[in-house]
């Protein structure tokens, strides 16, 4: 019996698939700030638009109805217990975990500001515009999944601006930094901790919290690869 000759691997997939490779280190774009004040405005479009699409897809995943993000669980049980929207609460908890930055010697930038609001406003027009997915499987796992590549699409247009840190991310590398505790056993710990307190108030957990747990990762390893093969520079706008 002959052998099957083995097939070169067509250069246009093999080009596709360096560009869905997942990156490892945070590039540096065209649009990359100096510093976490500077403002231009294609540098706050990309920042706004960023932030803009992470909410949106925060708030499809809440309207999975099969398991919230980590944060997402925390405040949507803070708003069941008070009369803030499921928005304001998000608003309210990233305001509360800033307040954490202080006694660590932390400062934001105008994109730990922009994060908190944008964000929360875009998860509250998401959970009002998005229906709510009820026993339709196939409809919440592709919720989920478009959730999840919008949270990192959006988190590496915000986060290779360059003006700044989250206020989760802010509070990860601080604790980091004054404790010697490794940054992955520090995030592990802060998102344990609005996990459990999020679930012990009512938030939903589920099979979408799992997804996301270790799919989000890879959303915006694989998102730093297309953006910096598509628009990589060192040029300053």
């Amino acid at each position: 019996m002959g052998t099957e000759p083995i097939q070169p691997i067509d250069a246009k997939k093999l080009s596709i698939l360096r560009i869905l490779y997942p990156q490892r280190s945070i590039p540096h774009m065209r649009w990359t700030g100096k510093s976490r004040w500077d403002l231009s405005i294609p540098r706050l479009l990309i920042l706004i638009f960023g932030l803009a699409i992470f909410g949106l897809g925060d708030g499809l995943i809440i309207q999975s109805h099969i398991g919230n993000a980590p944060w997402s669980v925390l405040a949507q049980g803070v708003s069941k217990h008070s009369p803030f929207s499921i928005g304001e609460s998000t608003f309210l908890i990233g305001l509360g975990v800033l307040l954490l930055w202080w006694p660590l010697r932390e400062r934001p930038g105008f994109g730990t500001l922009a994060n908190i609001a944008v964000i929360s406003l875009f998860i509250q027009v998401a959970v009002t515009i998005f229906p709510l997915a009820h026993n339709n499987w196939p409809l919440s796992i592709g919720m989920v999944v478009l959730g999840i590549a919008l949270v990192g699409a959006g988190s590496t247009l915000y986060i290779t601006t360059g003006l700044g840190p989250g206020p989760r991310d802010g509070l990860m590398t601080a604790i980091h930094q004054r404790t010697g505790v490794r940054v992955a056993r520090v995030r592990l710990g802060i998102e344990l901790c609005a996990l459990v307190i999020g679930a012990l108030l009512g938030g939903r957990l589920g099979i979408g919290t799992a997804m996301f747990a270790l799919l989000i990762g890879y959303s915006v390893a694989i998102w730093l690869g297309v953006v910096k093969h598509f628009a990589g520079s060192n040029q300053q706008v």
